[in-house]
């Protein structure tokens, strides 16, 4: 059976449906031609979303880039947090702290002013790292 057998069959259905009952081999072909079809129409609206997600990703990816570069500046004179001791059992940590040019003594004096300062408790901050700059 043929694609041009099945339509044939179709536009004959019209004149009398109740005189012709197909073959169960063709109504199987007719059942999975229609099942193809509606599979086909399926996939072309997800490959269609998948394309749309891609554009408007790439126009929001654009937008929280323009976004971004205020709140990174923000977030470096925002503080971050030490290694402190939560209970003298256990010890808290919430990272790495990386020292640029200070030393341990300077970095801890920096983190004590910063926590005085903003009034949030040092256990709460998270220091990424601490940067001497030097004045010129």
């Amino acid at each position: 059976m043929t694609y041009g057998s099945i339509i044939a069959f179709a536009a004959e259905g019209s004149e009398k449906v109740g005189d012709k009952v197909a073959p169960i081999g063709d109504a199987l072909l007719y059942a999975l031609f229609t099942i193809g079809i509606v599979f086909g129409a399926l996939l072309i609206i997800f490959i269609c979303i998948k394309i749309f997600s891609a554009i408007l990703n790439a126009f929001d990816h654009k937008k929280d880039t323009s976004t971004e570069a205020p709140a990174a500046a923000a977030a470096t004179t925002a503080p971050a947090a030490p290694k402190a001791a939560a209970e003298p059992e256990e010890e808290f940590s919430s990272g790495t702290l990386k020292l640029k040019g200070c030393d341990e003594k300077t970095a801890a004096m920096i983190m004590a002013i910063v926590s005085d300062n903003t009034g949030i408790p040092l256990s709460e901050l998270v220091f990424k790292s601490i940067t001497l700059v030097e004045n010129k």
